[in-house]
């Protein structure tokens, strides 16, 4: 599977796979959406980027991916 969903594809996940559910962004259905979500950290709002870094390290346990950006793994133990 790619790391692309379409517009109907998004609109019928549930918000717990969001990273920041509250506002539909980072989706995380799966193990490389979980990797595009990493990869598109630096985009993240600046006072987000706690929280979705420890979604991201939630779900990466989830589907057994190993996360590698200093940044993310920084900006979780905030």
């Amino acid at each position: 599977m790619n790391d692309r969903l379409t517009h109907d594809e998004r609109k019928v996940l549930p918000d717990y796979v969001y990273g920041l559910p509250e506002r539909h962004e980072y989706p995380m259905p799966d193990a490389a959406h979980v990797r595009a979500a990493e990869a598109y950290f630096r985009y993240c709002p600046e006072e987000l980027k706690p929280k979705l870094a420890r979604a991201i390290l939630e779900k990466a346990r989830e589907y057994g991916v190993d996360v590698e950006s200093p940044t993310v793994l920084s900006y979780a133990e905030h």
